[in-house]
């Protein structure tokens, strides 16, 4: 952005001209930056005494209209500490919100439940079909890549699962779950408010997979968002060098706070820079499903194998609203939808071998759906849901959580009842995974109960 010269004080350096600007690069973002460099290089000489009265940090911001780091892309957004490596592992987090409400009872199937295959004689998922889970209960077979974690006590679910707030529209059900709140008095997301208990972290302790900061993150404790790693770079390889230097330059001496955020941003866009430049090779024999959710977690698996101290990562997954052609067993849009997750969640967690115990993935979705199919071969908005838990530390190979049942006495309006709440699945995996143990500053005003699906 170039200001307009009378908009300045008289004795202000004017702003380069557009002529100037492509002299020194295609990009005119880090080419005012360099230009900046180098005015403030040339003034330094003769006048130092300006850097302690903030005068490179003034010039920056009205000379050449570059407000801070910013303008160089969500990328360089940084935490409030310089990036180091962690001291010690104290696990990742990441959490899957599969936003349009997933079908709990298609994924994890009352299968020998009578009521179930009455109420939906075209898409319940078939016994013999069904990959065994005890309880009465079958994963849908698309979840074949994840069985082997089922099987190995490295997976669970906890089934009858429900927010508090009984919405069935998509926007207030998703708010109310990614705040942890019932009240809107709450205004953060319950994962910034994780962080702000996990306590001061490397630059890259949480990481939003996406285009935009998820609900959940949004508040105090900052997070990078990228939609992948080659995100973190400064364009035009050619001219990276000058670039990071006049930010050195720029910054360098500057008695302000702003010097020590923007000496750690440079860090982290070096220590990024050479993850992104890296040939990741995931472990031998992992392939990974090409696009979409398996980039981010291939993206993601790299960045824990980097050991850059990632704690939190937030990503979501569309596509799961199926009022209709949900499908059967043998396709639709279930079995795609699920079998996709499930290949790259399986790739992922194959590929971090022993650094899986360090690992807790889990997913969420605003509502579960009705019992009773629509007339168009899927299911419309409802209640209860299921929760997938992945990863290290858990009573795995159940279905855990009270279970109302699907006769009609049992069901809520025509939905499976909330019987458990996510919350009290949230604050032991929190607890017991993370130390995070001041379970009311996460989820405020809830009587908790526990469930059962983590050890200890």
């Amino acid at each position: 952005m170039i200001l307009d010269p009378s908009a300045l004080p008289e004795g202000e350096r004017r702003p380069a001209s557009l002529e100037e600007l492509r002299r020194h690069g295609p990009n005119l973002c880090e080419a005012a930056i360099r230009v900046q460099a180098e005015q403030v290089g040339d003034e330094l000489a003769s006048e130092r005494d300006k850097w302690s009265k903030g005068f490179t940090r003034r010039r920056l911001v009205q000379g050449a209209g570059f407000v801070g780091v910013a303008a160089l892309g969500s990328q360089l957004v940084t935490s409030r500490v310089a990036f180091a490596a962690p001291e010690d592992s104290k696990g990742t987090l990441i959490v899957i919100f599969l936003r349009g409400g997933m079908d709990g009872l298609s994924v994890v199937a009352p299968v020998e439940d009578g009521n179930y295959r009455q109420m939906r004689p075209s898409i319940a998922i078939p016994a013999a079909a069904a990959l065994p889970a005890g309880r009465g209960f079958g994963l849908h077979p698309a979840m074949e890549p994840l069985f082997k974690f089922w099987q190995s006590g490295q997976m669970a679910a906890v089934h009858a699962v429900a927010s508090p707030d009984a919405s069935r529209s998509h926007f207030q059900a998703q708010d109310a779950l990614e705040r942890g709140a019932a009240s809107v008095a709450v205004r953060t997301g319950w994962l910034d408010r994780v962080l702000a208990q996990m306590g001061p972290g490397t630059t890259f302790r949480a990481v939003a997979q996406g285009s935009a900061l998820p609900r959940s993150l949004v508040g105090g404790e900052q997070a990078i968002v990228l939609n992948g790693i080659r995100d973190f770079r400064i364009d035009n390889d050619a001219m990276r060098t000058q670039t990071m230097e006049a930010l050195k330059t720029l910054y360098t001496g500057l008695d302000h706070s702003l010097a020590a955020t923007a000496n750690s941003t440079i860090q982290a866009i070096n220590t990024a820079q050479r993850i992104a430049n890296s040939q990741y090779r995931p472990a031998e024999g992992v392939q990974y499903p090409g696009g979409g959710l398996a980039d981010r977690l291939r993206d993601i698996a790299q960045l824990i194998k980097a050991g850059v101290g990632l704690r939190v990562a937030a990503l979501d997954v569309g596509g799961w609203d199926m009022h209709t052609n949900l499908g059967r067993v043998d396709g639709g849009d279930m079995r795609n939808s699920l079998g996709n997750l499930s290949q790259a969640i399986g790739a992922f967690a194959t590929d971090l071998g022993p650094a899986l115990d360090q690992t807790t993935i889990v997913t969420m979705s605003e509502f579960g759906r009705r019992v009773q199919e629509n007339g168009n071969v899927g299911v419309d908005h409802g209640h209860g849901n299921a929760m997938l838990l992945v990863g290290g530390g858990l009573n795995g190979g159940k279905v855990h959580g009270k279970w109302p049942g699907l006769s009609q006495g049992a069901l809520d309006q025509g939905d499976v009842a909330g019987a458990n709440d996510y919350r009290d699945v949230l604050a032991e995996m929190l607890k017991k995974r993370f130390n995070v143990a001041d379970s009311a500053a996460i989820f405020p005003n809830h009587q908790f109960q526990t469930i059962g699906v983590f050890k200890g």
